[in-house]
């Protein structure tokens, strides 16, 4: 084979694999599980813009979720309604569901999909913690409907269904949203899915855009670490914990100086508290109750109320509790379990009333080692002291020096006045020192 032929083929084996794939055959798809929080509105917007820039063909927000926050649903809504990228909301896998939340999130996107035995419904706004009345129940309602028969109007699903979503909460299977025209299609993986939407034809913006996804590359984008530690954690359940085994962490650590180990998992514990918090919808007047129950808490152990201040933390700290995170409009999967509260509020007290109480006990108790412990400490010559000698303090040996300078016999009873280094300085014990802190002296003779 001649040279020139040579550098032909290896032309054409080469110059394909430099050519970078094409933008237009590039498909992002992001991964979302659990409740719709502000990590996960963050993490789909992200990818949005970054499918953008990088001139993706099109987005598919693979979904299961039981619903979440009205806000980050709300920022989830308007990003797919604005985004000049084509979305998919496929509800994958087999089993999963896209309730409350989810049906606005998906009655946003371009093209809904289903995989078969998921289901999809039960939109009905809630409110938690103040009991909204009638007329605004009906104002949040009715803007609810309206929202979402806006996007159904703009994509062209079945708007009547969508209402009964909100207003009665129905929910139907993916075989029922087909036939109602609520998804466009059901599809069982997302192989299958590329070969439905291979050639559809969408209108956007006064332009018709027809989708090439059978040669389509995919690239999933998970979330990072940070955002799947903050999603997980994003738990009114877990971040109270958190919160309370930071606090109790600390405190244990301030009047037990020098355990170290507490101290290290209370600070651990309230960053991730701290980290989580800033992602939930806490109730101011619920935390505020909780620091107040703390204080009266700590205050029990330096005063004494005969246990007042201690009901009024228990009270305290129990109304918090129900109270940190029932703002309006969280729904039903922002709030903590009963059962978790009682038994947080039980260990809690309980913390208080034996831990900390030991420790502040042996940290009043009076030194037995070093020269503190030594001061006051009795003993018995074993030479005479005229006026050094030995003596025996606690079981061991002492070089001793009378501090009057007088002799002191063999066998007489002495008491520890002052210890430097190895030599203490000793006086005769009086009558009414006797059996105070015990000899320490009766060793062997």
């Amino acid at each position: 084979m001649s040279l020139f032929k040579k550098i032909c083929l290896f032309g054409l084996v080469t110059v394909p694999l430099l050519v970078p794939r094409s933008h237009a055959q590039r498909i992002e798809v992001l991964t979302v599980k659990g409740v719709i929080d502000p990590v996960v509105a963050r993490y789909i917007v992200n990818g949005f813009n970054r499918a953008e820039k990088e001139g993706a063909a099109l987005v598919i927000i693979k979904l299961d979720t039981p619903g979440g926050l009205m806000e980050s649903m709300e920022t989830i809504t308007q990003k797919l309604l604005n985004s000049p990228i084509p979305s998919v909301v496929y509800v994958w896998p087999q089993g999963a569901r896209a309730a409350s939340a989810g049906v606005f999130i998906a009655y946003a996107a371009d093209i809904a999909a289903m995989a078969p035995s998921t289901n999809i419904g039960a939109a009905h706004p809630v409110t938690m913690g103040q009991k909204a009345d009638s007329t605004m129940m009906e104002k949040i309602t009715n803007d609810a409907v309206a929202r979402i028969k806006g996007m159904a109007d703009k994509r062209g699903r079945n708007r009547e269904w969508a209402e009964k979503a909100v207003k009665k909460s129905v929910s139907i299977t993916s075989d029922e949203a087909l036939k109602l025209g609520v998804i466009n299609f059901i599809a069982s993986n997302v192989g299958e899915l590329l070969d439905k939407l291979d050639g559809m034809k969408l209108k956007r913006d006064h332009e018709e855009i027809t989708l090439h996804t059978r040669k389509a590359w995919l690239e999933e984008k998970e979330m990072n670490p940070v955002e799947k530690l903050l999603h997980t954690i994003a738990n009114p359940n877990i971040a109270y914990i958190l919160l309370l085994f930071g606090v109790l962490g600390l405190i244990y650590e301030f009047h037990t100086p020098g355990v170290g180990f507490p101290g290290v998992v209370g600070m651990i514990c309230l960053i991730l508290a701290f980290f989580s918090l800033q992602v939930l919808p806490i109730n101011l007047a619920g935390l505020l109750l909780i620091i107040v129950a703390i204080i009266l808490f700590v205050l029990e152990l330096q005063i004494v109320s005969h246990g007042i201040l201690t009901i009024g933390g228990i009270i305290s700290l129990t109304m918090g509790s129900l109270m940190l995170f029932s703002t309006p409009g969280v729904g039903q999967y922002y709030h903590l379990s009963i059962l978790l509260v009682i038994s947080v509020v039980a260990a809690t007290t309980l913390f208080f009333l034996f831990a900390l109480t030991a420790g502040l006990k042996a940290q009043r108790k009076v030194p037995v080692t070093g020269e503190e412990g030594m001061i006051g400490q009795i003993g018995v010559t074993k030479t005479e002291l005229s006026p050094q000698g030995t003596v025996m303090v606690m079981g061991e040996y002492w070089h001793a020096v009378s501090s009057t300078g007088e002799a002191i016999g063999k066998g007489e009873r002495v008491e520890v006045v002052k210890l430097e280094r190895r030599t203490v300085e000793v006086r005769r014990a009086e009558e009414s020192s006797q059996g105070q802190r015990g000899s320490g002296g009766q060793g062997p003779k």
